[in-house]
């Protein structure tokens, strides 16, 4: 609740002070007009002449038709009542058509999710002359987020800025400029702060690609300092079009230089990276502040080297790997209960959960919550499930017609990469594959190299070399794991192949992980279920108990029954005692005696209990023996393999009439063939994209829980709740409408992303509209209307988008590195091309392109002051004392929110005081 309050409570005083700035300004406004005659109505004076500065040679400001809406006929002797209406209804149009661009925006985003995610297979060669094939994105991340990311997220401020010029005959306006600078100023201390404050207090994130955060916050501050220096200094009053071109190229040169830091190309190249090694011999490369740790055993895996040395996609497969088997280590530690493949699905769902997310993702999140239509987050275990049973279906499949090409490159490479077994398994087999041409012989070497488990005391060691004639496309070898009688932690080693011979290539993976899983534990125990319902008649009924996670040893188990409404003697035999689990017996049951009296609609419970396993004899119960100070290390490790008591150890026990329990297993047979069939037909599809119109449909009908987190292990949805439905209702008309757009899967994404923008185009021109009728309405000049309402507006998507980012992402880029390149990116798109085709009409009709400096060189000048100081505020947060852009401690995490806040709040009230005449400006 408190991370819900720290959120909502900056929006509700932005909206605030948008409303009191604007009934302040429409009632200085009505004054001024009503000030010179008492018989003249306020907006019926001769018409002005309003500049891009928003000032006027008059004292009037006059409504005029708009690229698709009219105005508000009449015009003529409106009172004030009448204008406040007016306002009121063009307001809630305005809220409810951000609503409808922020849906479509959603759509346009898929696309480009889809798009940016295309994979294609590469060589990748070694220094030592080794190549390795591995798949990687088409699309460069730092490319994408600076491109068609922030093109999908800023659509429809630079789309504003466009319509705007052609509507207003290719004159300059204040309403586009004016929405792109107040959106930059909302995004870097508004939307900041919100990321600052919604971190868990003592959690700090920090930005991971500092290189690329540098590149785009020099541009981002540059961009509006250019801005700054066209308008008042080089062509002051006008806009040539060398200048509007120029500021257009500015954008493909900020991906550039972006992609060149990411990269580390050019003078990047010779900037050496720094390793160190810490007190644990693991070594650290600090670039960046960018950890990539290594442990001493696993230095072949990642080879440092700066020159040909092994790859960043290489590496990434190598780290994923590592932080597989350390989530299925915990999870198996947290719930010993369950099977091996259970713990695949959830550890599968966890990397999903966890793993670097695209703003697409977070942005249309953030909108389907807002908007009624369920957490994707909800999809990622149906999508974890998927994807595991068809790496297994892959694995077991026989007869499959490959399509090879002829020249097809042989490569050889295990299949899976990834081994868990239990301790006792004895022996168990390894698979090596070959694809692609088959025609000739081609031999392998293999050999097992130590992870934490060690050859000879948990695992025999073994090398040779692998055969496969002409056409044979697979070969087995057998490795054994070492089985003890000592509790010990879960290992793991690994197996690598080499030397390879001609024409053959290796593989991604070249080395296969094997994780030990320990059965040396002397177990934990619980009942199999909580809940037992039986008939009266049944005479004894047997509880089980059972033994899970290791079988070592022998155990007793006390148990004793407990009255509730049944009570003992009457209803049933009163039962205490203990169960002996011999080493190696992992189930026994309680015989409770159940007592027959024939009663009506009888329905009664009692419980039975089970208390702390103890180990009988043996080296756990001679070190539970032993005063702490005088436990050994085999002591200590000795302890930690004693029973434990699982999750069930209290069951509740109903006592039923018969017929009515023969009623309650035929519902619950029934329930259970249900649910097996709404499992059946769960949808497996992508998370963010759509395969089809009806499944388009489908979702925009829905109504799903937006507050559902979607984060824990086997819950169930919760259902919608009443704000849930009041939106889904609100926003019906939008979802149903924009169903229509083309499916992402159709045309590779290219179809949807093409409509998606042309519909964003059409609402934003009614935007433009009704935001241009609402201020002239209410007396309001349009440079004020678009830093308050129109930026504001625009940029609540990405408000909850990046605030979900930054509780979810490990790091800090997503939902602060992404704010300098997006203002960056909306000067250098938004202002660049409008001013381009406005200079270039002008030109070729022999004229100068007129933009006067006024408020808008003003309110440049003012974010460009503003964002200096944030971007410093950042920087001093990465000291030690605080650790990262986000979070920290609670008292310097609420001051720099209320300074960030504080920021955004002098840039409005200035800007609009300038607007007005006030202050002076330029």
């Amino acid at each position: 609740m408190a991370t819900s309050f720290s959120v909502r409570r900056p929006l509700q005083l932005g909206v605030s002070v948008s409303v009191l700035l604007m009934i302040a300004l429409s009632t200085a406004t009505a004054s001024v007009n009503n000030g010179g005659s008492s018989g003249t109505p306020a907006n019926q004076s001769v018409q002005a002449t309003v500049t891009s500065s928003g000032r006027q040679a008059d004292d009037e400001i006059t409504c005029e038709d708009g690229l698709l809406l009219s105005v508000w006929e009449p015009q003529e002797n409106l009172t004030a009542g009448d204008r406040i209406a007016r306002g009121t209804v063009y307001f809630l149009a305005l809220v409810y058509l951000f609503i409808g661009v922020s849906i479509v925006s959603d759509r346009f985003m898929a696309a480009i999710e889809v798009i940016t995610s295309k994979e294609k297979e590469v060589k990748v060669k070694k220094a030592n002359g080794e190549v390795q094939i591995v798949v990687v994105r088409v699309w460069n991340e730092t490319v994408a987020n600076l491109t068609l990311m922030a093109l999908g997220s800023s659509a429809p401020e630079i789309l504003l800025s466009v319509i705007e010029i052609i509507a207003r005959k290719f004159k300059a306006g204040d309403l586009g400029p004016g929405t792109i600078v107040g959106s930059a100023a909302y995004n870097l201390f508004v939307i900041i702060a919100i990321c600052v404050l919604v971190i868990p207090d003592g959690e700090v994130r920090k930005i991971k690609h500092l290189r690329v955060f540098f590149v785009t916050a020099t541009w981002s501050v540059f961009a509006y300092i250019w801005l700054y220096l066209i308008l008042a200094q080089i062509t002051p009053g006008r806009v040539d079009v060398w200048e509007g071109f120029l500021t257009f190229l500015f954008f493909p040169t900020t991906v550039i230089t972006a992609y060149i830091a990411d990269r580390r190309l050019l003078v990047y190249k010779y900037i050496s990276k720094q390793y160190r090694m810490n007190k644990r011999g693991v070594i650290i490369q600090a670039e960046a502040e960018s950890a990539l740790e290594m442990n001493n055993r696993d230095e072949k895996l990642n080879t440092i080297d700066e020159n040909g040395g092994i790859t960043e996609e290489v590496r990434d497969f190598e780290e994923s790997r590592r932080e597989y088997i350390s989530t299925l280590k915990d999870l198996r530690k947290k719930y010993p209960q369950h099977d091996l493949e259970q713990l695949e699905v959830m550890a599968q769902e966890q990397l999903m959960n966890k793993g670097p997310k695209s703003r697409a993702f977070y942005r249309i999140q953030a909108t389907r919550k807002m908007m009624g239509s369920g957490n994707i987050m909800r999809k990622i275990s149906e999508r974890a499930q998927s994807d595991l049973s068809e790496v297994k279906a892959e694995l077991q499949r026989v007869d499959v017609d490959e399509v090879i090409e002829e020249d097809a490159v042989c490569k050889v490479f295990f299949e899976p990469g990834h081994y868990t077994v239990m301790e006792s398994v004895g022996a168990f087999d390894v698979r090596v594959v070959r694809r692609g041409d088959l025609a000739s012989a081609v031999t392998v070497d293999y050999e097992t190299e130590d992870g934490s488990a060690e050859a000879g005391s948990d695992y025999i060691g073994k090398k040779g070399t692998l055969t496969f004639p002409p056409g044979v496309d697979e070969q087995r070898f057998q490795i054994e794991v070492i089985d003890d009688d000592v509790f010990e932690q879960d290992e793991h080693f690994y197996i690598r192949l080499s030397n390879v011979s001609d024409p053959a290539t290796l593989s991604t993976p070249k080395v296969a992980t094997v994780m030990i899983l320990d059965d040396d534990h002397s177990g934990i125990f619980a009942l199999v279920s909580k809940d037992h319902e039986l008939i009266e008649s049944v005479g004894v009924y047997d509880l089980k108990v059972q033994r899970y996670s290791g079988a070592r040893g022998k155990v007793r188990v006390p148990y004793w029954t407990e009255d509730g409404t049944a009570k003992s003697g009457k209803d049933y035999e009163e039962q205490r005692g203990e169960l002996i689990f011999e080493n190696n017996e992992v189930e026994q049951t309680i015989q409770l005696g159940i007592i027959e009296e024939g009663s009506y609609e009888k329905d009664v419970l009692f419980y039975v209990n089970l208390g702390e396993p103890q180990q009988i004899g043996g080296i756990i119960e001679a070190a539970e023996a032993k005063p702490a100070e005088e436990l050994t290390e085999e002591d200590k490790m000795a302890l930690l393999g004693r029973p434990k008591a699982g999750d069930i150890v209290r069951a509740q026990l109903r006592i039923k009439e018969s017929k009515e329990f023969k009623s309650l297993v035929k519902r619950i047979a029934i329930l259970n063939n249900t649910v097996d069939k709404l499992v059946q037909r769960a949808n497996a599809s992508l998370l963010i994209g759509t395969s089809s119109w009806k499944e388009q449909f489908v979702e925009a009908l829905t109504v799903s829980a937006g507050d559902d987190d979607g984060d824990n292990e086997g819950d169930e949805a919760p259902p919608p709740s009443c704000s849930d439905y009041i939106m889904h209702f609100l926003t019906l008309f939008w979802k149903i409408i924009f169903a229509f757009i083309p499916p992402t899967d159709m045309a590779g994404g290219y179809l949807c992303f093409v409509i998606s923008i042309f519909s964003i185009g059409v609402v934003t021109a009614i935007i433009g509209d009704v935001a241009s009728h609402f201020g002239c309405t209410l007396g309001i000049k349009d440079s004020v209307t678009a830093i308050i309402f129109v930026a504001m507006g625009t940029s609540i998507p990405d408000t909850f988008a990046s605030k979900v980012a930054a509780i979810q992402d490990k790091y800090a880029d997503a939902s602060v590195g992404n704010v300098t390149g997006s203002n960056a990116v909306n000067v250098f798109l938004g202002i660049g091309l409008a001013w381009t085709i406005g200079a270039c009409y002008h030109a070729f009709h022999g004229r100068y392109f007129e933009v006067q400096p006024g408020t808008l060189a003003f309110s440049v000048t003012l974010f460009c002051t503003e964002a200096f100081v944030a971007i410093f505020v950042l920087m001093l947060r990465r000291s030690p004392k605080i650790g990262g852009e986000l979070g920290g401690p609670k008292k310097p995490k609420y001051l720099t929110a209320m300074f960030f806040f504080s920021l955004w709040l002098i840039y409005l009230i200035l800007s609009s005081l300038e607007a007005y005449g006030v202050i002076k400006g330029f």
